[in-house]
C-alpha cells in the first residue's frame, strides 16, 4: 500500500486547516468559498425519480439502462451539437474524479508514457498519472509538446481553477494536431453549462471535430449543473474504439453508477429548467463576489466561465489566504493547481446567499 501512496503528492486541502480555524472564529461565523461543492438542494424532481428508483435489490449494468443512455446521447445532441451519437458513444461512470484518476491505469499506460494538462489544473490529472506510473507535464500550449511519447492530452474548457474558455478555434487546432500525432484527447467539461462573459464550446461539436469523434473523448457532469455531487454522476462521450475497451476494463472493475443514480440522471438530463434557475443563483453570487473582490482591490483574471473567480493581490497566495481567513474567509490558494498560481486565489461561488452577502459585507467594510 505504501509502495502506491508514495507515488502521490501530499493531499493539498490539509494545508488549509490552520486558515480553516482563523475564518472559523470570526464572530460571524466562516464563509467556505475555498471548495466547489454545491450548497443549493436538488431539485425536486430528481429527487422523486432517485426515491422511486430505490427498490433496486439487483446489480446495476456498468453500461447503464437504455433508458440512461438514451438520455446521454439526446443532451449530447440538444445541448453540445453533437451528432449522430449511438449508445456506443456514451459510458455513464462513478463521478468524474474517480474517471480522472484512474483512465490512465484504465488505458494501460504506465512508464514512459506521457499524460499532459494544463499548467494551471485539477489537481487530479497528475494524480493519475502517477497513479499509472506514467510520466507527467504541464503545458500552455499543447501542440508545443514533444508528441513522441504523448499518450493522453487533457483539454479543460471552461478551466477548473481560472475559468478560461478556450474558443471553438483554438480546440479546432488542437484536435487536428492530436489527431495528426495519434494522441488521445480527453477535453473535461463538466463547468460547460456555466459560460458568463464566453460560450464555451465541446469538442463533440462538428465545427471543432469535423464531424468526427476518432481519438476525441468529452468528460461530463451533473454535480454542478443539477447539485448532484453526491449522487456522484458522470459520463463519458465520444469514440466507441475508447469507450468499448473501458467498458469491458470498468465491467470486471465493477465500477457501476448505482441503480436510482441512473434513474435521476434521465430526469436531471431531460430538464433545462432547473439548470436556468441554477445559473441564476451562482450569476448573482458571482456578480456580488466579484464586485466586492474589486472593491477590496484584488485584480480578476479570466473567470469568463465556471463556478470560481480567479484573483489576485500580487502577493502570495499564501498571505491572501491569510489575508481573508482574518475576516473569516476561506479560499483556495492558487498553488494547490500548479506553481503558476503561487500569487493567485481562487474564490468558488458555491455558498449560500447568505454567506456571499455576508463576504461581500466584510470585504467591503
Amino acid at each position: 500500500m505504501s509502495a502506491v501512496s508514495d507515488r502521490l503528492p501530499a493531499f493539498p486541502w490539509d494545508k488549509l486547516e490552520p486558515y480553516k480555524k482563523t475564518a472559523a472564529a470570526h464572530p460571524d461565523g466562516i464563509v467556505d468559498l475555498s471548495v466547489g461543492t454545491p450548497v443549493d438542494p436538488v431539485p425536486g424532481h430528481i429527487q422523486k425519480a432517485l426515491i422511486a428508483a430505490a427498490d433496486s435489490p439487483g446489480y446495476p449494468t456498468v453500461w447503464g439502462t437504455p433508458e440512461l443512455r438514451d438520455a446521454l446521447t439526446r443532451w449530447v445532441e440538444h445541448r453540445l451539437g453533437a451528432r449522430e451519437m449511438t449508445h456506443r458513444h456514451v459510458l455513464p461512470v462513478v463521478g468524474s474524479k474517480e474517471l480522472v484518476a484512474w483512465l490512465p491505469t484504465q488505458l494501460g499506460l504506465g512508464p514512459g508514457d506521457q499524460v499532459a494538462f494544463p499548467r494551471l489544473a485539477y489537481p487530479t490529472y497528475e494524480v493519475g498519472a502517477r497513479l499509472a506510473r506514467a510520466e507527467h507535464v504541464a503545458y500552455d500550449d499543447p501542440t508545443e509538446l514533444d508528441p513522441s511519447r504523448l499518450k493522453l492530452l487533457w483539454l479543460n474548457s471552461p478551466s477548473n481553477p481560472t475559468g478560461r474558455v478556450l474558443a471553438k478555434e483554438e480546440l479546432t487546432r488542437i484536435v487536428a494536431w492530436a489527431r495528426e500525432h495519434g494522441v488521445l484527447v480527453l477535453s473535461d467539461e463538466c463547468y460547460i453549462e456555466l459560460g458568463w462573459e464566453a460560450d464555451p464550446v465541446s469538442v463533440l461539436h462538428p465545427d471543432v471535430n469535423g464531424g468526427s469523434y476518432d481519438g476525441i473523448v468529452a468528460v461530463h457532469s451533473l454535480s454542478k449543473r443539477s447539485n448532484l455531487a453526491g449522487y456522484r454522476a458522470a459520463f463519458l462521450a465520444g469514440d466507441p474504439a475508447v469507450l468499448g475497451p473501458l467498458l469491458q476494463i470498468r465491467k470486471h472493475g465493477g465500477m457501476m453508477t448505482p441503480a436510482p443514480t441512473q434513474a435521476a440522471v434521465v430526469a436531471a438530463l431531460g430538464d433545462d429548467e432547473h439548470v436556468r434557475v441554477q445559473r441564476e443563483r451562482y450569476a448573482a453570487r458571482r456578480t456580488a463576489l466579484r464586485d466586492a473582490l474589486l472593491a477590496h482591490g484584488f485584480r480578476i483574471e479570466h473567470s469568463e466561465a465556471s463556478l470560481y473567480l480567479w484573483a489576485t493581490r500580487d502577493e502570495s497566495c499564501w498571505d491572501t489566504v491569510a489575508h481573508l481567513a482574518d475576516r473569516g474567509i476561506l479560499v483556495a490558494p492558487g498553488d494547490f493547481y500548479g506553481p503558476a498560481g503561487d500569487r493567485f486565489i481562487r474564490v468558488a461561488l458555491t455558498a449560500t446567499d447568505e454567506r456571499v452577502r455576508a463576504a461581500a459585507a466584510r470585504l467591503t467594510a
